[in-house]
């Protein structure tokens, strides 16, 4: 609605209050209450049947809390906070938090940790898990790589799986949620972890620039350029699936919207050439049907990444590079729509990175869903 439509919308409604008792028309479509309750009720039903007496919601005791706290925090964003499958959740993720203030059993210390943090976030009505929230932001922070090491060696900032000290490889899947959790726990967007972090999601960056010396970063194509990679580290793995024939690293869908969101989340503004670089990949790739350059591998991860990126932007409609205008809510929601099964699950047929276990992609689902709301 440009300027002169709404000031027109506003003199009418003046004249006839009753006729326009609602709120001015959004600038942007999505799906309806009504459309969104009926999609997220069939998927509320489904993890109702998977869930464990004991509240996990896991396929399996190997994967950890994580799926759980995805599930937890995905819905209470979308109003089941008092429903007994969330109370049975945070629960089960109670019983999980370590005497260091992580919450994990047998590994993914910064994934679960970082997924547990949101999901307390969400729950945390009248200040009840703020002592878990600080012990869990303070874990997660021993494991990002730093101190001892070079101020440019490309490994500073990032994160792991999560041995404590960073001294497992670093990559941008978790350094991104572990920016997620501790903005969700109220770190200044100039904290020093936030800070150091976006420098190493900088050199996950195709865009050779002053934030960004990486070899890889002289090698990226025009397709590729703007876009995000996985891992700067895979430029010197010559087996990588990761390297392009040139050199370079090949930009992914979910760590380009990954890093962007990570960058508007920590408050680098739109005009900052990573952020410029970033969204002019998107408009030539935008897309809810795969994940750019990996198919349908990581399909629901992608989701929950594109929506966060999207909604954090605040750009609507959003218009790609050709020009076409995208209300991405409501593509996004009939895309996830399509995809449910009739059980209200959903599931990826690509089996990696374990999407294609019901309880993880669900959790996904309802998190992306979450914000697709008008």
């Amino acid at each position: 609605m440009d300027r002169l439509t709404r000031r027109n919308w506003l003199r009418a409604a003046a004249l006839a209050p009753a006729a326009f008792a609602a709120a001015p028309p959004a600038l942007y479509a999505a799906p309806s209450a009504d459309d969104l309750k009926a999609v997220v009720d069939k998927a509320v039903k489904f993890l109702s049947t998977r869930q464990k007496d004991d509240g996990d919601l896991a396929p399996s005791p190997r994967v950890g809390p994580g799926v759980t706290a995805l599930a937890i925090a995905a819905l209470v964003r979308n109003g089941y906070a008092d429903s007994p499958l969330v109370r049975k959740g945070l629960a089960f993720l109670e019983k999980n938090i370590k005497a260091d203030g992580g919450v994990y059993n047998q590994g993914l210390e910064t994934y679960t940790t970082s997924l547990a943090v949101v999901a307390f976030k969400e729950a945390n009505a009248g200040g009840k898990y703020d002592k878990v929230i600080a012990a869990a932001t303070k874990f997660v922070r021993g494991l990002q790589y730093g101190d001892g090491l070079d101020p440019k060696d490309v490994k500073v900032g990032g994160v792991g799986y999560g041995k404590p000290g960073g001294r497992d490889r670093p990559d941008l899947s978790n350094t991104q949620f572990m920016v997620d959790a501790l903005m969700a726990a109220g770190a200044k967007k100039d904290d020093p972890a936030i800070t150091k972090a976006l420098g190493f999601i900088s050199r996950c960056q195709n865009l050779k620039s002053e934030y960004n010396d990486q070899p890889f970063a002289d090698k990226t194509s025009d397709d590729d350029k703007g876009g995000f990679v996985y891992n700067p580290l895979d430029q010197n793995n010559d087996k990588s699936d990761k390297r392009t024939a040139a050199g370079g690293l090949r930009s992914e869908g979910g760590m380009t919207y990954a890093g962007l969101k990570s960058f508007l989340y920590a408050g680098v503004g739109k005009d900052d050439p990573r952020v410029k670089a970033a969204i002019a990949w998107i408009r030539k790739h935008y897309t809810v049907t795969e994940n750019p350059g990996q198919g349908k591998a990581g399909l629901f991860y992608y989701y929950v990444t594109f929506a966060k990126a999207m909604a954090a932007l605040g750009e609507d409609p959003f218009v790609d590079a050709k020009g076409v205008k995208h209300d991405w809510r409501q593509e996004l929601f009939d895309a996830l729509k399509k995809q449910q099964k009739t059980d209200g699950s959903w599931a990826n047929e690509n089996r990696a990175f374990l999407e294609n276990a019901p309880e993880l992609a669900t959790a996904f689902a309802l998190m992306a869903l979450s914000y697709t709301k008008a």
